[in-house]
């Protein structure tokens, strides 16, 4: 009976033995199976983007309003297939202005060098040692100024005229050029003492110019002093005031050269002086034919028109006849001037200017403090 259970508990205690190794078994199995393959990752959003085409450019932006835009390369005189012997392309990407006023500095140079010159211009021939003049001066040459006695002509009567008009006026000391930016005037010509000459011309030209001729002694003369004012100013007034303009004082206007293109800016420019220039300021030069204004056949309407433009600018004016003119200097005209579209004027300031309205102002203002204290003083 003892010996049955004694079998009896020793068999139960081997069953719980059996029953404990059991799961440290399949343990011990699980660390000898081999790693299963981690699954697949799913493909993320930044490398879908490797496969995507860049993303365009945006598109440059000028900055500024007179920027201009690059032309698209042209293939070159060695490029297959390009033509060969046929005349060079025009230089687009050069500035229109600084290759108007090249055209122009080459007439002066070539009229300079003649037997018998109407004038004489030092400094025209350094101005065409340009980089851009010496590049295309095939172009110069064959796009020349297509009234070029015209512009010779004009050149010698304004010379004359301006220096008559300062020789003869001790209150002139006032002198703004409105130019293509290579006139020459400021160093060619003899001013009287304490001149102030102000020159109005598209700043790229004029700093071209103003490098070319820096170390060849173009200077003005002594006791002289050259003032630049860009065209492109946003306030072409302001800028003159700026520069030390008073319109206080008299002051003699010289236009050839500067860019005009429709009689709108005519009217603008004529605006300017009239505010800045003192009553009996003298402004002389030539006009272009302006394409919004009539034909170049019907001269008589065209003069007609511009007077008005003038005179309710506050300005008095007459137009010179350039028979006359190369009839005085000796030189005959190969085209008539009506064919030339240009016109040669005289134009006199008939109203205060601003300057002079602010100094009646403020002596007006001083009148009235004076009566006031005498007032307070009999009182």
């Amino acid at each position: 009976m003892v010996r049955m259970l004694l079998l009896h508990l020793l068999g139960n205690w081997i069953e719980r033995r059996n029953c404990k190794a059991r799961p440290r078994q399949q343990v011990t199995s699980a660390r000898h199976m081999p790693a299963l393959p981690p699954p697949p990752a799913a493909p993320s959003a930044r490398r879908r983007s490797l496969n995507l085409p860049p993303p365009p450019r945006p598109p440059r932006s000028s900055s500024s309003w007179n920027s201009r835009k690059r032309s698209p390369l042209r293939p070159s005189a060695t490029d297959a297939g390009a033509p060969r012997g046929g005349p060079p392309p025009e230089p687009e990407e050069i500035d229109q202005l600084l290759l108007t006023a090249l055209r122009a500095a080459r007439i002066r140079d070539e009229e300079s060098r003649r037997s018998d010159p109407l004038f004489i211009d030092p400094y025209a021939a350094v101005l065409l040692s340009h980089d851009v003049a010496h590049h295309d001066m095939g172009y110069l040459d064959s796009h020349g100024v297509p009234w070029q006695d015209h512009y010779r002509l004009i050149t010698r009567y304004i010379d004359d005229k301006l220096q008559n008009l300062i020789n003869n006026s001790e209150d002139i000391r006032q002198i703004v050029l409105l130019t293509d930016g290579m006139d020459t005037r400021p160093y060619r010509l003899n001013w009287p003492r304490l001149s102030v000459i102000y020159d109005v011309s598209p700043g790229k030209v004029f700093t071209a110019a103003t490098k070319q001729l820096r170390g060849t002694g173009a200077k003005v003369s002594r006791n002289c002093v050259l003032l630049h004012t860009s065209l492109e100013s946003h306030d072409l007034q302001a800028g003159l005031s700026k520069n030390g303009f008073n319109g206080n004082r008299l002051s003699l206007w010289v236009l050839q050269g500067l860019p005009l293109t429709t009689t709108t800016t005519l009217e603008n420019l004529l605006l300017v002086i009239s505010n800045l220039a003192m009553k009996g300021s003298i402004f002389i030069g030539e006009l272009p034919h302006f394409p919004d204004c009539t034909a170049p056949m019907d001269m008589g309407l065209e003069q007609e028109n511009l007077e008005k433009l003038f005179f309710n600018q506050g300005f008095r004016v007459s137009f010179v006849q350039y028979d006359n003119v190369a009839k005085d200097i000796g030189l005959d005209l190969a085209t008539p001037w009506e064919q030339c579209g240009r016109m040669l004027f005289v134009a006199e300031q008939l109203r205060f200017s601003d300057g002079q309205m602010e100094s009646f102002r403020i002596q007006f203002e001083r009148i009235e403090e004076d009566a006031d204290e005498e007032g307070f003083e009999e009182l």
